[in-house]
């Protein structure tokens, strides 16, 4: 019985392989190692479909004059249970006079003798890169969650009726709401490959001071319901000023707060200071009267997947919190004695030069008397985050009308004027650029802000006036549509 194509590649790896084909990828022509390798039928059904992707890709730039080398695809063994790696070249042939694009293309290539371990490698490389793929949609989804919860506590918190502790405890929520967007934008960028740090000088003592407040039902609401009484005590001083990035510094202080509170299952007292070290340093304890640790333990608590907790714990927090301390310069040490509770030190460079912004209101600044109010059609598939969007813009006066999606919206807009789109940018039936691009085409001044969960939507559409990333703020939004129509 003659063996298959894919039985036969240890032996044609000396072999080139050759074969002649369109731009669109119809075989003109092939050699018999290439036959060996592909087959005789299609020009890539030996390929996944991913990889059929970017072979058509390659194809085509060749096709269009580019030279594009040094390419690997995996090609099926049947005999085996992992693909074999194929290096393939794709060579324009300038044929004189031909139309760009109809132009003949060689593809030239070689079965590589890889070590065993280069396909696991390439294995889970992909499956890496699907498992991001799935984080970022799974991200956008938890970024549209945000931005009905901070809607929503905005139109709770601009209510004259609710009250002052109430006010207090939303805007707790609405803190917990914005540190869960820097968190998801800090995946995305870091999915992305992207290492973008911003910094901003801050005082540490206010901070330790919020995340108490933020922790209070772990410390204090959870153990008293189960008999425990855990008392906090704050020694926090005024301290020059440290750079660094609210968000991960609080996910820092928040961790061992817990971790703080978890070792001390029969209560205790809970110690957060923070004081000055000379002019150099501005340093923040964490310390508690738990059960503390022996040494071997103390040693291995900053090793990423190392946990003391068994099932319930991730190995993580701990790892996650040092690497976030060393990105602001800092240092941080642990002291513990089995029996005799623990204390974390943190220590950052000090920013005496530097000045403390004053913090944004968490109120949200009411229209004035003389503002402008606008006629605004908000379009979005999602129903929670059109109708919180919808409320918050007539809350600050605008005239605002609703449309699930993009067919809706073109038809609102050919039967009533508008002066500006709000518009998502992933709906099923038509995206938010499509429908910029169809509203350009018939109201060219209208102006048009996108919604996105996504970090990569700036800058790809032409018919956008700006971007705005969920979840957003209606302060920050309100001021959009006035630059935008000011602009317009």
């Amino acid at each position: 019985m003659e063996p298959s194509p894919s039985d036969v590649l240890p032996l044609l790896a000396p072999e080139l392989l050759a074969a002649t084909a369109t731009a669109e990828g119809k075989r003109l022509g092939s050699n018999a190692a290439w036959d060996a390798v592909f087959g005789r039928g299609e020009l890539w059904e030996c390929l996944e479909p991913e990889d059929r992707r970017f072979a058509g890709e390659y194809l085509a730039e060749a096709g269009a004059g580019a030279l594009v080398t040094h390419q690997v695809f995996l090609v099926a063994r049947h005999h085996k249970d992992l693909p074999a790696p194929i290096l393939l070249n794709f060579l324009p042939v300038h044929v004189p006079d031909a139309a760009i694009g109809a132009r003949p293309v060689v593809i030239t290539g070689e079965v590589l003798q890889e070590p065993t371990r280069w396909t696991m490698d390439q294995t889970k490389r992909r499956r890496m890169e699907l498992l991001g793929q799935m984080a970022m949609g799974i991200a956008h989804d938890f970024n549209n969650l945000l931005t009905s919860i901070l809607g929503h506590v905005e139109l709770m918190t601009s209510d004259p009726h609710t009250e002052p502790d109430a006010q207090d405890q939303l805007l707790t929520v609405r803190r917990a709401a914005l540190d869960g967007a820097a968190l998801v934008r800090k995946i995305q960028r870091y999915i992305r490959h992207e290492n973008e740090q911003r910094f901003a000088p801050l005082d540490l003592s206010d901070l330790v001071d919020e995340v108490a407040s933020l922790t209070r039902p772990y410390w204090f609401n959870e153990p008293r319901r189960q008999g425990i009484s855990i008392r906090l005590a704050k020694k926090l001083h005024p301290v020059a000023p440290i750079l660094g990035d609210e968000a991960e510094l609080r996910e820092v202080f928040v961790n061992l707060i817990l971790n703080a509170v978890q070792a001390m299952p029969d209560g205790g007292t809970l110690t957060l200071s923070t004081h000055a070290d000379g002019d150099a340093y501005t340093v923040a304890e964490v310390r508690d009267t738990g059960t503390g640790m022996p040494e071997a333990t103390r040693q291995r608590i900053f090793e990423p997947l190392f946990t003391t907790k068994g099932e319930n714990g991730t190995g993580m927090g701990l790892p996650v919190s040092y690497g976030i301390v060393k990105e602001h310069d800092g240092a941080i040490e642990v002291q513990s004695e089995s029996g005799n509770g623990t204390v974390f030190t943190l220590r950052f460079p000090a920013r005496a030069a530097e000045s403390i912004p004053a913090a944004a209101s968490a109120e949200p600044t009411p229209l004035a008397d003389d503002a402008t109010s606008y006629r605004v059609l908000v379009v979005d598939d999602e129903a929670m985050v059109r109708n919180v969007t919808a409320k918050l813009l007539r809350l600050r006066g605008h005239a605002v009308e609703e449309a699930s999606g993009g067919t809706e919206a073109l038809e609102k807009l050919a039967d009533h004027p508008f002066d500006l789109v709000v518009t998502d940018l992933g709906m099923p039936e038509m995206s938010g650029h499509e429908l910029a691009y169809r509203i350009r085409q018939h109201h060219p001044h209208l102006g048009i802000v996108l919604l996105t969960g996504h970090t990569d939507a700036e800058d790809k559409s032409a018919h956008v006036d700006v971007v705005v990333k969920k979840p957003f703020q209606i302060d920050a939004l309100d001021a959009t549509i006035h630059r935008v129509l000011g602009s317009t």
